[in-house]
């Protein structure tokens, strides 16, 4: 039985991330997911997220490719997980800033012999959740003016 482990922040879930999924559980038998702690989201991405840790992990669980979706540690450190999981892969995203050869090493430091993996890019227009952000904010925005201009408001 071969483990897949991946990580993410998977706020406000797109395509982008369902494609990331399926791609690390065409790797082997199980995908665990780990979903980042609001802390590192704000220490790593310096934004909050739209959605808590919580309902992060129920929605990404939910997910047909995940076997597993569990709670990142706050504390950071992305090697302590892997005691629980024992991955054999390790799938890592194309925009994941993690550098390969050292989540190696230190998955070997730990006794474990992994693969680390970096899965290719998604190619669509709304393929990230900042992208996704604006683009409802630019709606919004021309949804709103089209009302003033409707009404006859002036500027």
């Amino acid at each position: 039985m071969v483990r897949v482990m991946a990580t993410g922040v998977f706020d406000l879930l797109h395509p982008g991330h369902l494609h990331f999924l399926e791609s690390a559980s065409q790797l082997g038998d199980e995908l665990w997911v780990v979903v980042a702690a609001d802390e590192n989201v704000r220490r790593f991405k310096d934004h909050d997220c739209v959605l808590n840790q919580q309902a992060r992990v129920h929605l990404v669980g939910a997910l047909k490719p995940v076997t597993r979706a569990l709670a990142g540690n706050p504390d950071a450190d992305i090697y302590r997980i892997l005691d629980e999981i024992r991955p054999d892969i390790i799938a890592l995203g194309f925009d994941q800033f993690h550098n390969a050869d050292r989540i190696h090493e230190g998955a070997r430091d730990r006794g474990l012999d992994v693969q680390v993996i970096r899965l290719d890019k998604y190619f669509e227009d709304l393929d990230g959740t900042r992208k996704i952000i604006s683009k409802i904010i630019k709606l919004y925005s021309m949804s709103n003016e089209i009302r003033r201009i409707e009404s006859g408001d002036q500027v």
